[in-house]
């Protein structure tokens, strides 16, 4: 089905279920149709759901390591940087929620507030989307870079926001409040712009309408980036990677390796072992079982879990 089909069709099916306000969003079994090659478990709504222990690991992981897994298995538009970014020092990992907004449309919003009125929503449009999250949780929001009236977000959603994810967003417009924000520890988030004006994004603000929400959990760009409900985040060092979820394990075990070879490689040139030009080719028979046997004798002292360092062991024995 073509996506501007599925679109309507999605949204067809949400108007008469009453399920949602707006048009563009996804159901369940559109969610599982356009995820097919993620196997693992799913929220009730269809989104992937990674399992919070890969996320855990997915903190250690750099964003070339990351972007080395995903050009390997031809995804090449899923990083955008030139971010503001709050709490830069932190990594900011979780699953995507995503959301869209375009320029104002009165008629179009008139017809969004009427059915979310119907459906008992609650405050402006910009919360709707947070009453959604999860633990874990990245809000990724699509505001078509607004600035001046554009802010949705300030201290009181971004408050919701941490309250409902623990977590933070990636965010392609202006927010407001930034000190109250800067105030909650862990909303590690990359937005575009601090601006201390705010949007005008319901009809009841007025005749001036910024912009109006048009889907949720739906496909969106971040910039560069193509964004699906349920990828993994990982924004770290300025930089946004959105991982589909059927790559998020084969990242981390990549990163984890990765990590793992330079440890070894490291010491031995230390230690005099071996010289650079061995360590930075192809690792000869003697090399590999020699970090084989690094791995055994060093399992409890490593940067990986003794798990996963067991795991790659079993796989250097096949």
């Amino acid at each position: 089905m073509p996506i501007s089909k599925m679109t309507l069709a999605a949204g067809a099916a949400l108007w008469v279920a009453g399920a949602w306000a707006q048009p563009g969003v996804l159901t369940k079994e559109l969610l599982i149709q356009y995820t097919p090659e993620w196997k693992g478990e799913r929220f009730a709504d269809g989104r992937p759901k990674v399992s919070d222990s890969v996320l855990k690991r997915m903190k250690s992981v750099t964003l070339e390591e990351a972007w080395a897994q995903l050009r390997t298995a031809g995804f090449n538009h899923e990083y955008e940087d030139g971010w503001f970014c709050i709490h830069p020092d932190k990594v900011l990992v979780g699953r995507a929620l995503t959301a869209q907004w375009l320029p104002g449309r009165p008629d179009i919003e008139r017809v969004i507030e009427e059915q979310g009125k119907k459906d008992g929503r609650i405050g402006g449009t910009n919360a709707w989307p947070v009453d959604m999250l999860q633990p874990g949780d990245v809000y990724v929001c699509d505001h078509f870079g607004l600035k001046v009236d554009g802010p949705s977000i300030g201290d009181n959603v971004g408050n919701a926001i941490y309250a409902k994810s623990h977590n933070g967003i990636v965010y392609d417009g202006a927010v407001r409040d930034i000190n109250g924000l800067k105030e909650l520890e862990d909303f590690t988030s990359f937005v575009r712009y601090y601006d201390p004006s705010h949007h005008f994004g319901m009809l009841a603000t007025g005749a001036r309408l910024n912009s109006t929400m048009i889907g949720i959990n739906i496909p969106i760009h971040i910039g560069k980036a193509t964004v699906m409900p349920g990828d993994v985040v990982l924004g770290r060092d300025g930089g946004v990677l959105f991982i589909p979820p059927q790559l998020a394990e084969p990242v981390v075990e990549y990163s984890e390796i990765t990590h793992l070879r330079d440890l070894f490689g490291h010491q031995r040139l230390r230690e005099g072992k071996y010289t650079a030009g061995q360590i930075d080719a192809a690792w000869s028979a003697p090399i590999e079982a020699d970090f084989t046997g690094w791995l055994r004798e060093n399992i409890d002292k490593l940067p990986v879990a003794r798990e996963q360092v067991e795991e790659i062991l079993k796989r250097r024995q096949k």
